[in-house]
């Protein structure tokens, strides 16, 4: 995708280092992102900024070009060369660093003439690490992008160009490095005149987009590049000119927004902004869907964002960012939590209203044990949880954790991918190989028992009786998988923790798509199994019936005609089969034990039906890539109440039931 205005014009003679000294020349900006039509919003900012200055836009013309990470290397490569630029600008981020290396080297070779800049958190401070002594037409900018990238346009431009007088940077000349002193931050960021409102955009069609309404974090969680390069302040765009942009989006037909402040819901005016989107939405049809990152400590105006995104049909879920409930590591990486009490009420806030939600979680993160890990996941399940995501601890360049990688014992793999260099932390001072790779094992377990609900109703109830807590449970889960290899599941799990391929953004989809889907006979035969192997089971009638009422009530991801677990039933009874439901006869113990809606007052067995149509679940794309549904199946999980079945009285007369979870 190529966006930017600016027509081609003859270039004019070098001088000594790189300067224009005639007409003008050529520049593209070029970003690899990780989904295909993404608005180029780096790149816009980056031209908007610079050629609002008359030389600048005198002197260079520009041109954005956009593929995805999923884009042949080979197919970006020629465009590029094809582009025949004079300055090539890169935009680097650890989903795309290795392949921007190749491309530059390529680019290097074909145009060894041209000029190049680097720029992002991956490259930042980092240039020894990238950049050979032999490679002086390569820059990398280490402060912020808009004011270095115009400086270094601006001294191009010069007859007698010296990039040493540019703030910001490191390049090699003669074979020493030079490292220029950083310039301010931008403090008013209405400086950045907005690439929507200079036309960047028009005439490309965008399906995804990243919006910025202001920059800065007031934490400095050791983990996160925010905090440390904004120095705790928040700026702000001004709020027109932001509800402007978003506007534009609207109109624009941009089907998907992430709203990427790092704390939206912390601001009075996010409020303010939430229903502006939803107003365009009513007018233009667009964005269809909303995400963001959830301020960690306004619950209550966060949930009147989510309330609000909701009733405006975009989004469906709300996100809740933990990171870990462990006191040491939250010590560790300099972080603070909402209490346990705000989160129980917040929980209940949402199941009241029917709003989905998903508990943030990473792993390992340093401080946190093993058994901490289990345990704090123990906690936020017995607290309500919906759904709890943990993602895998990378390790970040230009992070406060970075900087600490031996006082904290930290080891990293590097991931194995054609377009990525992230370096996932696999060990720590807290955490060796072995048992990162068995919370990995755990967290799997968490998916297939807790998030999927396979053992759901079995899990409380176990709890409640005091006879296994829910890490205890969950941890069983975990081994029973490893001590079957034989089965296709497990050894998914297998691979992907062998090869780290639970870094892949669709791993998590895909281990959904498995659990619900395609593997989903397999895993009523793997958690029936576990179950056998319970203490009690021989001589529990009650434990019995809450295994099968799990099996029975297990969400549906797709759209689909629900069908008869794969394994024998003894305790229930299936009496009658629609499309979506299933008429089922159980123990009232049972059935009170689940805290089912309905439950009639007489007789020691019951009837209630179990409807798994859900809402707005899509029907199964065979046509569709493994990736494609994989992405599906993972944005479903993190709106669960969509997909929980409901159960209700027998009688059509009954009130609406309650979802199962």
């Amino acid at each position: 995708m190529r966006a930017g205005r600016g027509r081609r014009r003859r270039r004019g003679a070098r001088g000594p280092d790189g300067g224009v000294t005639g007409m003008s020349r050529s520049v593209a900006l070029v970003e690899v992102p990780l989904y295909p039509h993404t608005l180029p919003l780096a790149s816009g900012y980056l031209q908007a900024y610079a050629q609002q200055d008359p030389e600048i836009a005198d002197a260079f013309s520009f041109t954005i070009h956009s593929r995805s990470v999923a884009h042949p290397e080979t197919e970006l490569t020629a465009e590029l060369v094809a582009l025949d630029a004079d300055v090539y600008a890169l935009s680097c981020y650890l989903w795309n660093m290795r392949r921007m290396r190749k491309v530059l080297a390529a680019l290097r070779a074909a145009r060894p003439d041209a000029r190049f800049i680097l720029g992002g958190p991956q490259v930042m401070n980092r240039i020894t690490e990238y950049i050979g002594p032999d490679m002086e037409n390569v820059t990398v900018a280490d402060a912020e992008g808009e004011t270095v990238f115009a400086a270094y346009l601006k001294e191009l431009a010069r007859p007698d160009a010296d990039l040493a007088r540019v703030g910001g940077i490191s390049f090699w000349r003669d074979g020493g490095l030079v490292t220029t002193p950083r310039p301010d931050r931008i403090k008013e960021l209405d400086e950045i005149p907005s690439p929507f409102a200079a036309g960047i955009f028009d005439g490309a069609d965008y399906t995804f987009a990243v919006v910025e309404t202001n920059r800065g974090c007031p934490f400095r969680c050791t983990y996160c590049y925010w905090g440390a390069a904004t120095n705790d302040k928040v700026h702000r765009w001004d709020l027109d000119r932001v509800k402007a942009d978003l506007t534009w989006l609207s109109e624009h037909g941009v089907e998907n927004l992430f709203l990427a402040d790092a704390n939206w819901g912390a601001l009075p005016r996010d409020v303010e902004l939430t229903r502006h989107l939803v107003s365009c939405k009513e007018a233009n049809g667009y964005p269809l869907m909303v995400n963001m990152q959830a301020a960690k400590n306004r619950p209550d105006r966060v949930t009147e964002i989510t309330d609000i995104l909701v009733t405006g049909g975009m989004l469906t879920s709300q996100p809740v960012s933990l990171q870990t409930v462990s006191p040491a590591a939250l010590t560790m990486v300099d972080r603070s939590n909402i209490k346990e009490s705000t989160y129980v009420e917040l929980q209940g806030k949402l199941h009241e209203k029917r709003i989905s939600s998903y508990t943030e979680l990473i792993w390992p993160l340093p401080g946190e044990t093993l058994e901490s890990f289990r345990q704090g996941i123990g906690r936020l399940c017995r607290m309500g949880a919906d759904v709890i995501v943990t993602y895998p601890q990378l390790l970040l360049p230009n992070t406060p954790m970075a900087r600490q990688v031996d006082v904290l014992g930290i080891q990293t793999v590097q991931v194995t991918d054609d377009a990525s260099e992230a370096d996932v932390v696999v060990g720590t001072k807290w955490v060796d190989r072995a048992d990162y790779e068995l919370g990995v094992w755990f967290y799997y377990a968490v998916v297939s028992a807790y998030n999927a609900r396979g053992l759901f109703y079995t899990a409380r109830h176990l709890e409640a009786a005091g006879v296994r807590s829910h890490e205890a449970l969950l941890e069983d889960v975990a081994r029973w998988f490893r001590e079957n290899p034989d089965r296709e599941l497990s050894r998914f799990f297998a691979d992907s923790i062998a090869t780290l391929d639970n870094y892949d953004i669709n791993n998590l989809g895909k281990v959904l798509h498995k659990v619900m889907h395609s593997h989903r006979a397999e895993l009523d035969h793997l958690l029936l199994g576990f179950a056998r192997t319970l203490p009690g089971w021989r001589d529990d009638p009650l434990l019995r019936a809450m295994v099968e009422l799990d099996l029975l009530a297990r969400p549906y991801v797709y759209r689909e005609p629900a069908v008869l677990p794969d394994v024998p039933l003894r305790e229930v009874a299936v009496l009658d089969r629609g499309r979506f439901d299933l008429t089922v006869e159980m123990p009232r113990a049972a059935a009170e034990a689940a805290g089912l809606p309905g439950v009639p007052a007489d007789g020691d067995r019951v009837v209630l039906v179990v409807d798994h149509r859900g809402r707005r679940k899509m029907p199964y794309p065979r046509h569709r890539s493994l990736d494609h549904n994989a992405s599906y199946c993972q944005a479903m999980m993190n709106r669960m109440r969509d997909v929980l079945p409901e159960w209700r009285a027998l009688s059509p007369a009954a009130p609406t039931g309650a979802s199962a979870g």
